[in-house]
């Protein structure tokens, strides 16, 4: 059985949705893993005395910070990444809300195109 034009371009549209979802949740999870580990580089931060040497990497390299200024950066920065996670998270729902309303459009012109299957 030969598959439509439109049901081809929707299956074509239905893969680039799943690449997408793909996409985005690799975002999520290297979003994720950069605010575990600014939330435990602030834990450590937290540890030290306020006059001890601290350092920042840069690079490959390692700048020798004062401790407030480098808690201030970190909190920025996870405060930063907090917010992208929210968006990110709303990306993918989006994305796979449309990808479920596709497969449903999907699957119900494939049996419809089945002999027999159709009402």
């Amino acid at each position: 059985m030969e598959i439509p034009q439109n049901i081809q371009h929707q299956l074509a549209q239905f893969q680039q949705m799943q690449q997408q979802a793909q996409a985005i949740t690799m975002q999520k999870q290297n979003v994720d893993l950069q605010i575990k580990e600014t939330e435990k580089a602030l834990e450590e931060l937290e540890k030290v005395a306020d006059d001890a040497e601290v350092y920042k990497t840069a690079g490959t390299l390692l700048i020798k910070m004062p401790k407030p200024e480098l808690t201030e950066d970190l909190t920025e920065k996870l405060e930063t990444l907090q917010l992208r996670e929210k968006t990110v998270k709303r990306q993918e729902e989006r994305v796979m809300k449309r990808l479920q309303e596709m497969q449903e459009t999907l699957q119900g012109a494939m049996q419809m195109q089945q002999p027999g299957m159709g009402n």
